[in-house]
């Protein structure tokens, strides 16, 4: 089973995100090849897990369970930009502007919780982000066109109040992937 644990979006930031998404698409067209992520899936990534043996998800559902010791708090999505920021795109995203401290302090909790699982902490740091479209196929020569269009495009900021985080399972098919939710943990307990 592959799993994650994510902040859900609300309404408004994956209406807000689904439209940036989609004006992003018409006005790059076939620059480059691109897995758009649909709104219903789209969310913020707290620590990504990956496969997990099904006799041992209940054990890490147990750990990741547990009360968070992290008080709600807002977050607020603007801006957006690609990754890596120099060569060719391979992530599309809009930006992590308000709760960014917060954010961190639950992939540091998370990666604590999953280090006695032999779970190894990225060795990159933690990168808040709203992942919009996953690039297949670009080459670096696309990247100045696709920084134009990103300014060309208007990505209002929208605020959301976290008050839990969400466990997901992954599964995988031709046509992308599709996220469920196995739990949420309640912040500030």
């Amino acid at each position: 089973m592959r799993l994650f644990v994510g902040v859900e979006l609300s309404d408004e930031a994956r209406r807000l995100a689904g439209q940036v998404a989609g004006d992003l698409q018409r006005k790059l067209g076939k620059t480059l090849t691109a897995r758009w992520v649909a709104a219903k899936n789209m969310h913020l990534t707290v620590r990504f897990i990956g496969h997990v043996p099904d006799d041992g998800v209940p054990a890490l559902l147990e750990a990741l369970t547990q009360p968070l010791d992290v008080a709600p708090f807002d977050i607020e999505l603007g801006g957006g930009g690609r990754f890596p920021p120099r060569g060719a795109p391979r992530v599309l995203w809009i930006g992590v502007t308000k709760g960014l401290e917060p954010l961190a302090a639950l992939h540091a909790e998370f990666n604590r919780r999953l280090a006695r699982f032999g779970q190894e902490p990225e060795n990159k740091p933690f990168n808040a982000h709203l992942t919009l479209a996953r690039v297949k196929d670009a080459r670096a020569a696309v990247a100045n066109t696709v920084d134009a269009v990103f300014q060309s495009v208007r990505i209002s900021t929208v605020r959301q109040r976290v008050e839990a985080v969400t466990v997901f399972e992954s599964r995988l098919s031709p046509h992308g992937s599709n996220y469920f939710a196995l739990s949420r943990v309640p912040l500030g307990h």
